[in-house]
């Protein structure tokens, strides 16, 4: 029964499980009860029922004893919670009563109430219109206020605002019609405001800071001097515009911590009252085009842009002459004496930079008018056309055009004599080629006299410069200077002289210039900016001509002469060329040409094939003016030239005389030279050939007057032209070795131009060196022509005397006389070297006399066959010729000049008779040739008697050559034998 009680115990308790409702457990129950026949079975039913209640109470306990804290919460809070409900249910009721009250009330007064409220929405409408008459009473003062502190969005803002009314709500208040006028009247005239601000931001602020930064840099190269402190906030920050820089970058506007311009609408610009609204210039831009937005000014605002771009841009030009010369003051500097192009660099340097910077304001402009063009508020109000930064980049380069043609003198109004002459811009620059047309040359004004330099004029000049430097402080621009630091050009004045060779300081930065433009260029635009097609134009229509006519009449100047080579350069010249000997003035004139022209292509590398040009054309026109002047005016007498001249030109002689050792002697320095144990018997071999061939072709001949150079001046011409186109080589070989092989073009140029330029530039060059050594061959041409010309000398007055002299005199007081020609080639020789040691550096001077002694020994050894008879008086006479000679040349070449010792000896020894002459062969050996001894034995048999017949005299001649021959194998011999031992 336990058993069953338990599970029925169980099954009650999984029946209140299943079911979370307790009265269909009892319902069960009472079921059970009821169906039950058998009060046992009830019994037990309840049995089990009081169990299972008492098990349900036991655990009721148990649950409240664990659980009586938050029991008794839960208890509390549920009371509370009821409290509430009651408190709230009462009032609700109450608040109903109380409504229905109120609703009987007004049911009894709602015609009252209606007319009161009307009158208090009349009375607060009256209120707000006597608000908004006393808020736009205060307008003026306000918006004077607002104008003054430059808050100008605010001010149109409530300008507008204030129209707006007094013309709608406010339109029919009489006592609101003078300020309604007033109000009107400045917003018509505010938008003028506005764009003046504009330009003032376009053009002054933007490029304020590059003035500074240009001061700065002049005190930090001059030390840091004392002047105006610049602003601590830059307004447009163009400091880092590097090159090549974007014509139109805005970057430069974006500041750290706040966004590029570009990604600020310009519907969230907002004006803070609080700050200054100058220190970000793009964002007072921007707020200055949402003013004339709001005034609706917009139409105007491009009109008034475009129209004030040019003038604007031309005022920016002449603050920054005025800023330059200011500069070049406070350094010291006198423009008008110095004229120095450098400050015509200084003055594009910094119109480029704030070109820069206007180009760049502007494109911040046009990004804020692009947002209000295209906003859908203006769609309905008709297209606005729009400038563009194509626009902008033209009006810079025509105002640098017109700058640039004032400044390079194209309309040629300028010269060295005219410093005052009128030079006027124009208003624009486009059709330049009208500026290359010749003008009436205009007649300089002459003053009487000046006031400039009295006390009156100087202190006025101070007092203006204050003044100008108080005006200025404020923008930090143009801190001091002088307008007397100017050059006057009529309407223009000028930092240096105007002038065609300015182009070349300014070429290269404005070629960095036209190229940043280029860049900057869109697709549709032509390939070269208008500022490119003047500067090709101007250089080579303009300037190469004018460069070619410059040294076309320098050189001329000094060519175009009755005799070019007698006008030598002055001594200042050649001391400060560094020469020691004299130049011609024209190879002077000409060096310096080349070298102009060379400085000139370095200046304009671009174009430096013309330049190259010009130098070819300019050698070669004066090697023709040299060779002209050397063979007609020189060297070519009666339609023949003269004998050294014609040898010289040979080229077997020429080739066969400088290879011989004297002349490698003289084209090498002593220094340089590798010193020869034998060097002396060397140089007498190289005397002895030289001898050899000029005896051989000229020992035998009378040579005429008309074949020599009698005239000791062209001998100095010679000398001068030798001199001066050595140097000039050595000049031109030092001026092409430096050249670059290939040209540098300017970008844009075709690759088949670029090609075809590399192929001329090495002709050019190779055309170039062919002309030095031109130069150098036609140099050493006139030093052989001198060579030859001094011993051609020798042969004219040496050959006669044995020919057609007399020498076969007795003793007497004319034979003690030395011979007359001897006398007169004493004193050509004197002559010659006296032009010679002036005129010729010291080797070549010893390469002309050097050996002239072993010449003269030769001819007169030679010419002993021409003497029909000698006497022993013309014997002596013939020593005392040669001793004259010796002396001559002694005190010329400061040797002992022992050839002519050997002649002396030779004439001596026809004091012998003939057989002691054979005697004498075989005591002393053999001295002299064999035709010599038999030259001599032959004189010795027409001038003595008593040597026989015929027969007698060939037995002798015939002795004589058995002795040579002995003397020969007995000296080969011994050779043998030292060679042997050895």
């Amino acid at each position: 029964a336990a058993v069953k009680m338990a599970a029925d115990t169980g099954r009650y308790r999984s029946a209140m499980s299943k079911s979370k409702d307790p009265s269909g457990l009892l319902i069960s129950v009472i079921r059970t009860l009821s169906s039950s026949d058998d009060v046992q079975d009830r019994e037990t039913e309840k049995g089990r029922l009081e169990e299972a209640y008492e098990k349900c109470d036991h655990d009721l306990d148990e649950q409240i004893v664990q659980h009586y804290t938050e029991l008794t919460t839960a208890i509390r809070t549920y009371q509370s919670i009821t409290e509430r409900i009651t408190n709230s249910r009462n009032k609700i009721k109450q608040v109903k009563e109380n409504l229905l009250s109120c609703k009987m009330l007004l049911h009894c007064k709602r015609d009252e109430l209606r007319k009161l409220w009307i009158e208090g929405i009349e009375h607060k409408h009256v209120l707000n219109l006597l608000d908004e008459i006393e808020n736009i009473k205060q307008v003026p003062q306000k918006l004077e206020n607002c104008m003054s502190s430059k808050h100008y969005l605010h001010a149109t803002d409530m300008l507008v605002s204030a129209v707006e009314s007094l013309e709608g709500p406010l339109l029919q208040v009489e006592g609101l019609s003078d300020l309604r006028l007033e109000l009107h009247s400045k917003k018509l005239n505010m938008h003028l405001v506005l764009i003046d601000e504009l330009h003032r931001h376009l053009y002054i602020k933007s490029t304020s800071r590059v003035g500074n930064k240009n001061k700065e840099k002049e005190k930090a190269r001059t030390g840091g001097s004392s002047g105006k402190e610049t602003s601590p906030n830059p307004l447009i920050d163009v400091s880092n515009l590097s090159t090549p820089r974007k014509f139109m970058d805005t970057s430069q506007y974006s500041t750290p911590g706040t966004p590029a311009i570009r990604e600020i609408s310009l519907q969230e610009m907002k004006e803070d009252l609080d700050v200054d609204p100058e220190e970000n210039s793009a964002m007072f831009m921007g707020i200055l085009i949402k003013g004339l937005a709001k005034l609706k000014k917009i139409p105007e605002t491009i009109k008034a842009i475009i129209e004030g771009l040019e003038p604007q841009l031309k005022q920016i030009v002449k603050r920054s002459t005025t800023q330059i010369a200011d500069h070049s003051y406070q350094r010291g500097e006198s423009v008008s004496q110095e004229n120095q192009p450098r400050l015509l660099l200084e003055l594009l340097e910094l119109l480029f930079d704030k070109f820069h910077a206007v180009a760049a304001a502007h494109n911040v402009v046009l990004g804020h008018l692009q947002q209000i063009v295209g906003s859908p508020t203006r769609s309905q109000e008709g297209v606005i056309k729009l400038y563009d930064t194509a626009d902008v980049s033209a009006k810079i380069q025509t105002v640098l055009q017109v700058l640039l043609m004032d400044y390079l003198d194209v309309k040629n109004t300028r010269s060295a004599t005219e410093p005052a002459a009128q030079l006027t811009y124009h208003s624009s620059g486009s059709d330049f080629a009208a500026f290359f047309a010749k003008k009436k040359p205009q007649r300089p004004k002459q003053s009487l006299f000046k006031f400039e330099s009295s006390s009156h004029a100087i202190s006025m000049s101070a007092y203006l410069r204050e003044q100008r430097r108080e005006l200025y402080s404020k923008s930090g621009e143009l801190q001091g200077g002088a307008d007397d630091n100017l050059i006057e050009g009529g309407e223009t004045k000028f930092v240096c002289k105007p002038g065609a060779r300015n182009i070349t300081v300014i070429f290269h930065p404005l070629l960095r210039f036209i190229q940043e433009i280029e860049q900057n260029m869109g697709p549709g635009q032509a390939k070269q900016c208008q500022l490119r097609t003047f500067l090709t134009y101007y250089i080579n229509d303009y300037f190469l001509n004018q460069v070619r006519t410059e040294i076309n009449k320098e050189i001329e100047a000094v060519t175009k002469v009755s005799d070019p080579l007698k006008i030598l350069a002055s001594a200042d010249t050649m001391k400060v060329l560094g020469v020691q000997r004299p130049l011609l003035q024209s190879t002077v004139i000409v060096e310096k040409s080349i070298q102009d022209l060379m400085n000139l292509m370095h200046d304009l590398s671009a174009y430096s094939n013309q330049f190259l040009e010009m130098v070819c054309d300019k050698l070669k026109e004066y090697k023709q003016i040299c060779n002209t002047a050397y063979s007609r005016g020189i060297v070519q007498s009666e339609e023949k030239l003269t004998i050294s001249a014609s040898w010289a030109k040979d080229e077997d002689i020429s080739r066969l005389l400088q290879s011989l050792p004297n002349w490698a002697s003289m084209a090498q320095p002593r220094q340089l030279r590798q010193k020869r144990e034998d060097e002396e018997d060397f140089t007498r071999a190289a005397f002895a050939k030289e001898s050899e061939v000029l005896t051989g072709n000229l020992g035998d001949k009378l040579i005429p007057q008309n074949e020599i150079l009698r005239d000791v001046s062209d001998l100095k011409a010679l000398a001068n032209l030798h001199e001066s186109l050595e140097w000039l080589a050595g000049r031109l070989m030092g001026f092409f070795s430096s050249l670059p092989t290939t040209q540098t073009m300017s970008p844009g140029s075709d690759a088949q131009v670029n090609a075809e330029h590399m192929r001329s530039r090495e002709q050019i060059l190779q055309t170039l060196n062919d002309l030095a050594r031109a130069f150098q061959e036609m140099a050493d041409r006139c030093l052989l022509v001198l060579h030859l010309e001094v011993r051609v000398h020798c042969f004219h007055y040496l050959i006669p005397l044995a020919k057609q002299g007399n020498y076969a005199i007795v003793a007497n007081v004319e034979s003690m006389d030395y011979d007359p020609l001897v006398v007169k080639l004493n004193k050509d020789i004197s002559a010659i070297e006296e032009v010679m040691s002036a005129g010729l550096q010291q080797h070549k001077f010893q390469y002309i006399f050097e050996g002239l002694g072993h010449l003269i020994s030769c001819i007169l050894i030679n010419g002993a066959q021409y003497f029909k008879r000698i006497s022993e008086s013309g014997i002596k006479k013939m020593c005392r010729n040669i001793f004259v000679l010796q002396q001559n040349l002694t005190n010329i070449t400061m040797s002992r000049e022992a050839d002519l010792d050997f002649a002396r000896q030779y004439y001596e020894m026809l004091y012998n008779t003939a057989d002691e002459l054979l005697n004498l062969v075989v005591d002393q050996g053999v001295k002299y040739t064999e035709l010599e001894y038999i030259n001599a034995l032959s004189l010795l048999h027409r001038s003595q008697t008593g040597v026989g017949d015929q027969t007698v005299q060939n037995t002798r001649l015939q002795r004589l050559k058995e002795i040579i021959c002995e003397q020969a194998a007995i000296k080969q011999a011994t050779k043998d034998k030292k060679i042997t031992t050895v």
